[in-house]
């Protein structure tokens, strides 16, 4: 427990000094990370990754969907449009995980404020 107690400090003090559409550029590069570590397609490490990378739009798109999401109706429009190709990409029978990460990447520059 002393080590999630120090893990739990160690993140607050570093989210502290960066914006949150940092902290949400990384999540998407933290998707990708997973993706590439799992090199072999029919292993579970690329399912779970590619699993979690489906869960990740999934919430985008229940986000972006929300009433009270006060983002530019055409660009909520847009990046629902990627996420359900992305979602369409997952539930194929053997992912194109190359697509997937450039998607995620470009998701992530734009956040990130990088071109």
């Amino acid at each position: 427990m002393p080590n999630f107690m120090a893990a739990t400090l160690a993140y607050s003090a570093s989210s502290a000094n960066r914006s949150l559409r940092e902290q949400e550029a990384d999540v998407f590069l933290l998707a990708n990370a997973a993706l590439r570590s799992a090199s072999d397609p029919s292993s579970v490490e690329r399912v779970r990754a590619v699993a979690d990378n489906a869960r990740l739009w999934n919430t985008v798109i229940d986000l972006l969907r929300d009433p009270g999401n006060n983002m530019d109706q055409k660009l909520r429009a847009s990046i629902i449009s990627v996420g359900m190709a992305v979602q369409r990409e997952t539930q194929s029978a053997a992912p194109n995980v190359e697509f997937l990460l450039e998607i995620n990447e470009n998701i992530a520059a734009g956040l990130a404020g990088r071109p």
